[in-house]
């Protein structure tokens, strides 16, 4: 059954607000999962609804090792979304994606190490396909509103999640070339793992700031990666604008819609009540 979107736009590092939403305020959302990186910016563009969330909060006060993703990704689901679009600031671990340029990401490598990663504990076993992580179908609008803003983009890139906040060893950085990753970043996941489980279909955009240290006599700083956010903040904000004027009328149903069908391993009589009470909002079609 066809139904109205409303999307969920993660902005990430240099991207703190967002153009063009009418009928705009800031609403803060409790979840049970503790506070969210800031409140959401709820309103519309054109006639479809937005609730646009500062990954680390305006300003940046949060860490990538310390962002409440399962807050997150509650608190948009609360605010009603259907699907998400994530934008983020990433190395190149490729020549051929240089600074300035967009690339869609297709898969995750996920190493983040100090971050809750799913809703679902005991009580409540659930285990969801992260096959293909992100939804083909946003994606491929995405990268259409790239093109459309005059950007550059490519597609189909995989995003190493690294822990941080520091940056990467040269060694490290050669290895993550190796093992076929295109670009990387410290936001993505587990970000990407909770919109699954939370039925949100969800796509990454990542915007390159810097080639990363594999190559000889260069690193990372971040004066060089705040430079290229800013130059790559009206393109972004260019591209959710042609994101959503791309949103066809109506919203077909998504698989993702369903991710939960049939990934509850836990039986029904050993259900915890409790624990069940703080998914009221990421599982909520199950309990209707």
């Amino acid at each position: 059954m066809a139904s109205e979107w409303c999307i969920g736009i993660i902005g990430g590092s240099g991207l703190y607000a967002m153009d063009g939403i009418e009928d705009a305020q800031w609403i803060a959302i409790d979840t049970p999962w503790g506070d969210p990186s800031d409140e959401i910016l709820c309103g519309r563009i054109g006639d479809v609804k937005v609730r646009f969330l500062p990954r680390h909060g305006r300003g940046h006060p949060v860490s990538p090792s310390e962002l409440n993703s399962r807050a997150n990704i509650d608190a948009l689901k609360r605010a009603g979304c259907t699907d998400i679009l994530a934008i983020s600031a990433v190395g190149s671990l490729r020549e051929e994606l240089e600074p300035g340029r967009f690339a869609v990401v297709e898969q995750f490598i996920d190493r983040t190490v100090h971050r809750p990663s799913t809703f679902y504990g005991s009580g409540f076993v659930t285990h969801v396909s992260m096959a293909d992580p992100v939804c083909p179908r946003l994606s491929d609008m995405a990268a259409r509103a790239v093109a459309a803003a005059k950007g550059k983009v490519a597609v189909g890139a995989t995003y190493l999640a690294m822990e941080g906040p520091q940056f990467s060893t040269r060694a490290e950085s050669r290895m993550y070339r190796q093992w076929g990753a295109d670009v990387i970043g410290m936001t993505a996941m587990p970000e990407a793992k909770l919109a699954r489980e939370a039925e949100l279909p969800y796509a990454l955009v990542g915007m390159v700031t810097d080639y990363d240290c594999w190559r000889d006599g260069e690193a990372v700083d971040v004066a060089q990666v705040v430079g290229q956010m800013q130059a790559n903040g009206a393109l972004a904000r260019a591209m959710v604008q042609n994101f959503i004027a791309g949103l066809p009328q109506e919203r077909e149903p998504s698989p993702i819609d369903f991710a939960l069908d049939d990934a509850v391993i836990t039986a029904p009589s050993e259900h915890d009540p409790e624990v069940m009470a703080k998914l009221d909002a990421v599982a909520r079609r199950l309990f209707a």
